[in-house]
């Protein structure tokens, strides 16, 4: 039962993928040692190990978005070496995503995807719902989906939307409730 090449509902059982709003839309914007930005970044890794020790999830995926999918991909890469199990999926809309990012940007996009378990690109080219695209990829493969958003519409909102049509555990950490 469950074979690791497909994806049966065994994987499906065992697989999180995150979504989250973009650094522009939370409120300490992209200063990553503000005490709000600290506070969702340990909410979030209390989160995935929750799902690694309560729900037995060995496998996430992240969208590879500036923000929070980067934060949470950082931290799957982080504790693997506790939890040797587990696997990171960079599932990349298209091969030009990070193209008008800053340097900086690039470079820590770029150092994550050289470590992931597995890299996914969905398309070649970019194309208005490749983003979309992406988003009902990561959630097609997951029963978990974890995302930090405050309830405005959005990418993030229509992956909450999606998820949840589909019959998906959502987990919502509320930026605005911390």
């Amino acid at each position: 039962m469950g074979n690791r090449s497909g994806n049966s509902e065994l994987d499906l059982y065992r697989t999180c993928c995150f979504t989250g709003l973009r650094p522009q839309k939370l409120p300490f914007g992209f200063d990553e040692g503000n005490r709000l930005c600290l506070q969702i970044k340990e909410r979030l890794k209390q989160e995935i190990i929750r799902l690694i020790t309560e729900q037995h999830v060995t496998h996430f995926i992240s969208g590879m978005a500036l923000g929070v999918d980067q934060w949470t991909a950082e931290v799957i890469l982080c504790l693997q070496e506790q939890y040797p199990d587990i696997t990171l999926e960079c599932a990349l809309p298209c091969e030009t995503q990070a193209a008008k990012w800053s340097v900086n940007q690039r470079e820590r996009y770029f150092s994550i995807v050289e470590r992931c378990s597995k890299e996914t690109m969905l398309q070649t080219s970019y194309t208005r719902d490749c983003m979309i695209k992406r988003n009902r990829y990561m959630v097609d493969r997951s029963r978990y989906v974890l995302a930090v958003w405050d309830g405005s519409n959005g990418g993030t909102g229509y992956t909450v939307r999606y998820a949840r049509s589909q019959n998906r555990i959502v987990q919502i950490i509320n930026p605005t409730e911390l």
